[in-house]
């Protein structure tokens, strides 16, 4: 009984690693293929492939992200939202969906060095 039981566990398992990793992926790729238009249209103004124009230093590359703990969804995802100095709040102009679609695509990007 105890053999049967942990089969069952195991082929459970196997069967939820193999047949829903792609869906997993089929909806990540979706979130970030939104994000990208999201970001196309709301924020390539100021931050063209990874860019900043108004702080150079504070951009949305990989290290600089890391740097200034906006290396998360969360922070992103807080950033966008409620805004912080020069950057504006996209609260309310953007459904919380798509905000985090934007956080999904930039850390996404920052992961390619912004390179398609």
């Amino acid at each position: 009984m105890k053999k049967l039981m942990s089969s069952l566990l195991v082929a459970i398992a196997l069967c939820l690693t193999f047949f829903t990793t792609p869906a997993l992926a089929d909806a990540a790729t979706a979130l970030t293929a939104r994000g990208a238009k999201l970001f196309s249209a709301n924020c390539a103004a100021c931050h063209q492939g990874g860019n900043n124009v108004i702080s150079a230093n504070k951009n949305l590359k990989a290290d600089a992200l890391k740097q200034y703990g906006m290396d998360s969804p969360e922070a992103i995802i807080a950033q966008v939202t409620n805004g912080k100095n020069a950057m504006p709040a996209f609260k309310g102009r953007l459904k919380e969906e798509d905000i985090q679609a934007v956080a999904a695509y930039v850390l996404d990007q920052s992961a390619k060095d912004w390179k398609k």
